[in-house]
């Protein structure tokens, strides 16, 4: 019998009680002869402890159940071992999952972790840590960041957090004076936002947003024009909702890596997949090809 350990975050928003979800899962996997070692996250810290010990075992795949921040946090000890990741798509958006076209399902899910293919796929990599859809400086990590204060502290929901994490954040109109190394090109920008993208999104057609690869090799690199109030508030509006990528007023470069250095700022926020820590500049951004297998359809 195969063995997969399944690590869930429990905050993920299911609503769904954890004994009820866990012997659900368990019972899921039994029918596909898999059996399933459980492991309920309650923080990040316990998540990535669950992973790194899943990494280090004799199962045969790990499984992430969670948003794209959990799945991108399994994803990165896996990638550490060669373990071939399974995805339970349990989060809010689940970008990740869309593009790779897992179901939300969960039945039909763990259908493709137990008889589907593994896929090697593209990751994103800044400063040593990977990322699975994209990353950005500027706008969106100060919101997110401001944002989490207000539910942590002050106890408000996530979208009235947003509201006015996103007011507190505008009333600085914030710019970032950077600089791109690009090989042997340097180019210099004042701008809002850098958003880089683990490969090429789709501008055009019902799929508006989706990746149709994750095995091109390129990161994309979008800069975001310098801009008033208004236009500053309709990209906060974009970068909150995921649909920042549709946005049509920026700069895009496909490449396969990236130094971004600023003038004055040696630490900066740095979102990837919906997470958001401080990192020391220059950030240094490069794609890795094929680094993580995941199982998907064998269509």
């Amino acid at each position: 019998m195969r063995k997969a350990v399944v690590i869930i975050n429990a905050g993920s928003g299911t609503g769904s009680d954890d004994e009820v979800l866990t012997n659900g899962i368990r019972g899921l996997f039994a029918a596909h002869d898999i059996e399933a070692d459980i492991k309920l996250a309650e923080n990040g810290e316990q998540l990535s402890a669950f992973a790194a010990e899943a990494a280090k075992s004799a199962c045969d795949m790990i499984v992430a159940g969670g948003g794209d921040g959990t799945i991108s946090a399994v994803a990165e000890e896996a990638i550490k071992t060669g373990k071939i990741l399974g995805v339970l798509p349990l989060g809010t958006l689940n970008h990740f999952s869309r593009d790779l076209k897992i179901p939300p399902v969960l039945a039909e899910a763990v259908g493709i972790i137990a008889d589907g293919q593994a896929l090697e796929i593209d990751v994103g990599e800044v400063n040593g840590r990977i990322f699975l859809n994209n990353s950005s400086i500027g706008l969106y990590p100060h919101i997110v960041h401001k944002r989490e204060q207000q539910q942590h502290r002050l106890k408000r929901g996530k979208w009235p957090s947003a509201f006015w994490a996103t007011v507190m954040v505008l009333r600085r109109h914030p710019f970032l004076d950077i600089q791109l190394r690009l090989g042997e090109e340097i180019l210099k920008r004042r701008t809002p936002m850098v958003f880089i993208g683990n490969n090429d999104y789709e501008m055009e057609g019902f799929n508006i947003g989706r990746r149709p690869s994750l095995t091109g090799g390129k990161l994309s690199l979008y800069i975001l024009p310098q801009t008033g109030r208004w236009g500053l508030l309709k990209l906060a509006i974009r970068a909150l909702l995921g649909t920042l990528r549709q946005a049509k007023e920026f700069e895009e470069i496909m490449i396969e890596e990236c130094r971004i250095e600023t003038r004055r700022r040696k630490v900066l926020l740095v979102a990837f997949d919906g997470e958001v820590i401080a990192l020391q500049t220059p950030l240094e951004y490069k794609i890795r090809p094929k680094a993580l297998k995941v199982m998907v359809n064998n269509e």
